[in-house]
């Protein structure tokens, strides 16, 4: 279904998604897999240049996730319904949008 409606150009994951059958199949997909590679005590396969830019847009989306759970109360909902949630977590996004603000300007 997401496929009828994205373009999807990029596979994008972290060094746990890193196998040979994960890469095969993106590609078959007509995706690029940008996958962290795992080393698994053998030397570390680094990214190109370009690739590395990309890939670098995960870590941010990542970054702002884990504050909006660990900082912000995301990981804890103690509220019913999907109204209720939903205004926890935009009550969240709310104060870390502005203590990212704060940061900003300092």
């Amino acid at each position: 279904m997401t496929a009828a409606r994205v373009t999807n150009l990029y596979d994008v994951m972290d060094a746990a998604y890193c196998s040979k059958e994960l890469h095969e199949h993106s590609r078959s997909l007509g995706h690029v897999p940008l996958i962290d590679h795992n080393a698994r005590g053998g030397p570390k396969e680094e990214f190109e240049p370009t690739d590395a830019v990309r890939y670098k847009e995960r870590s941010v989306a990542e970054r702002s996730n884990a504050r909006l759970k660990d900082e912000f109360g995301g990981r804890n909902i103690r509220v019913r319904g999907a109204d209720n949630v939903m205004s926890h977590l935009m009550f969240g996004l709310l104060a870390l949008t502005a203590d990212q603000l704060m940061r900003l300007f300092r």
